[in-house]
């Protein structure tokens, strides 16, 4: 087309809107891949998201500024072949006149949205707001991880993995989130990623940080509990855990240890059921396997097999959400719940285990109620209404903080495999049941196995007082 002197090209680009039109929008979405690709170029990718930006709608962009760039030539084309030869000229002497001008509008528009529109843009899909509030169904997930240790860590260096693999295998993992989110069929509530097996692997996320090798030797752990009692009595229990690390025992160094893979088979997509588990020491060439009882060999040889990693246990690490009485108890032990407020541990469960519409009702109704409670029961409101309204606002948020009505997130929907008092997970395999064939060999339940207990739910335990920090306590909660 090009070749032909009664057709010249720049002539037919600018002979027609359409043409025009598409010469722009190709030179829009042009001017933003190059910006933007250099921010996926990183060894570790950024947010998910950024691909629908950059392989979604700057390619259907360039698209459909092509085909208008095709449309716009047809009609130019129609146009001109009865125009004379020296007609024909000038207009080229004009068109490319038009087009210089065109070129460096358009550059220089290009180059503003660019540098400021798609680096701001970009750069805005990279943060944990976006991931958490652009998105609604991810709202449990970000409120959970908004009180979490890792707050300042941002969601896609847990959630995306490190090289190419990763890096594309989230740019298609957002594109079909998004369609979900768009057509509404995503799962209510949302599944976790160790449950769609999408988790990636710990020894290129949490191991980036925690170092295996280095873990502390033993940390000291106090958990708070308190009666439904008028006077909310209290107990703590102490314990010394023995997390361990690399060949110092313990917990980690258990699971972890120098040439230790522990592998097992999971009967359940949330990996709660474990009925089979099997033991190898490299170093050692100690080989076991373990089986639950009332299971075979038979019966597991169909279920999926994983390898044991960090996030087996630690499976809500940034997302943990809480049980009322947990929730209650560690509120109440941090003094953000007044102790000396009669019953107030049985009614801010009895609040926390009532149903409400939505989290604006909850927010409003708990304050409501508690202080109506006291109100009618008990004359110490007009004293003490600071109390009672800073219980009540507590107690708000710890729902608001557990619950989402609207995306079917209740209480216990995500359980927490770190412990075994709320959810059966270390039970899951140190249970007593899971053995060896010859049942010789039995998966220890042990206590003293994990931790050493120094106290166990007594109402002043000496220890703290040793450790100096019974005082300490007393004092934050009357804080």
């Amino acid at each position: 087309m090009s070749d032909n002197p009664k057709r010249p090209i720049v002539v037919l680009l600018t002979s027609n809107w359409i043409s025009m039109l598409g010469v722009a929008l190709a030179t829009t979405a042009g001017f933003s891949w190059l910006f933007a690709l250099p921010t996926q170029l990183r060894g570790h990718t950024n947010n998910p998201y950024i691909g629908i930006f950059v392989f979604v709608l700057i390619p259907v962009l360039l698209i459909i500024g092509l085909g208008l760039i095709a449309l716009g030539v047809f009609l130019a084309r129609r146009r001109i072949e009865h125009l004379e030869q020296a007609l024909l000229e000038a207009q080229r002497r004009a068109a490319i006149r038009k087009f210089a001008i065109f070129f460096a509008v358009m550059t220089a528009i290009n180059i503003v949205i660019g540098t400021q529109g798609t680096y701001r843009a970009v750069g805005y899909m990279e943060t944990n707001q976006f991931c958490g509030q652009s998105c609604h169904v991810m709202k449990p997930e970000f409120t959970a991880h908004e009180n979490s240790p890792h707050a300042r860590v941002e969601c896609v260096d847990c959630h995306v993995s490190p090289g190419a693999a990763g890096w594309l295998e989230s740019k298609m993992a957002g594109t079909h989130q998004l369609i979900d989110v768009v057509f509404n069929r995503f799962h209510r509530p949302i599944e976790s990623a160790l449950e769609r097996n999408r988790l990636v692997p710990s020894r290129l996320t949490c191991e980036q940080c925690h170092w295996p090798q280095k873990f502390d030797a033993v940390k000291l752990r106090v958990i708070f509990h308190f009666q439904d009692d008028a006077s909310n009595t209290q107990t703590q229990t102490v314990l010394m855990m023995l997390t361990g690390g690399g060949d110092l025992g313990g917990i980690h160094g258990r699971h972890f240890g120098p040439g230790v893979e522990i592998y097992y088979a999971a009967g359940d997509p949330a990996r709660q059921t474990i009925p089979w588990v099997e033991y190898r020491n490299r170093e050692t060439g100690e080989f076991r396997t373990f089986l639950a009882d009332g299971s075979t060999t038979r019966s597991v040889s169909g279920l999926r097999r994983f390898q044991m990693q960090c996030v087996d246990c630690h499976n809500r690490p940034t997302h943990t959400f809480e049980l009322p009485e947990r929730a209650v108890d560690r509120a109440m032990g941090l003094g953000r719940i007044s102790t000396t407020l009669p019953y107030i541990k049985k009614k801010a469960i009895d609040l926390l285990r009532a149903k409400y519409s939505s989290n604006e009702e909850a927010t409003h109704m708990i304050p409501a109620e508690l202080i109506r409670f006291y109100q009618e029961t008990n004359p110490l409101v007009p004293d003490r209404f600071d109390d009672v309204s800073k219980a009540g606002a507590e107690i708000a948020a710890i729902y608001n903080q557990n619950v989402f009505p609207d995306l079917k997130v209740t209480w216990g929907t995500y359980p927490d495999n770190l412990g075994h008092t709320d959810f059966p997970g270390c039970f899951r395999c140190h249970d007593g049941s899971h053995s060896t064939a010859d049942q010789k060999v039995t998966i220890t339940q042990d206590c003293n196995t994990c931790h050493e207990p120094l106290a166990v739910e007594e109402a002043a335990p000496e220890v703290l007082k040793t450790l100096g920090l019974g005082n300490r306590i007393t004092s934050l909660q009357k804080k």
